[in-house]
């Protein structure tokens, strides 16, 4: 079973929405944070979602009119790195930048990670 497109061309199934839900009420401390930067336009005038499918992948933040996937990288991406090269190199095929942060330069440094995103999306 499929629901409608969320990104043009995709469908998506029924499981991968009620995942990607659920991701969005159990965002990581860190998540919480940027996403407060990021929603309702707040970045720039950016549009962001959160917890979006992309072929078949739940992407932390999209900004679909830069193509920008951002992923908030905790202590498991350590643990998963071949997985999340493989990911990362489908995004970019559908054309897709993808900009991963580590959680502790959330933490630490989220200025400089705001304007980063800021600078990704003015190239």
């Amino acid at each position: 079973m499929t629901s409608k497109n969320i990104v043009i061309g995709q469908k998506v199934s029924e499981t991968k929405v009620k995942i990607a839900k659920k991701l969005r009420r159990n965002m990581t401390d860190e998540e919480a944070v940027l996403w407060e930067y990021l929603k309702a336009n707040r970045l720039n005038g950016l549009h962001f979602r959160r917890q979006q499918i992309i072929d078949g992948f739940i992407a932390d933040f999209y900004c679909h009119s830069e193509g920008i996937v951002i992923e908030a990288d905790g202590d498991i991406h350590e643990q998963r790195t071949g997985y999340d090269v493989e990911r990362d190199r489908i995004l970019s095929a559908r054309g897709l930048r993808v900009f991963r942060v580590r959680n502790e330069e959330i933490r630490n440094s989220l200025t400089d990670v705001l304007e980063h995103i800021v600078n990704l999306c003015k190239t």
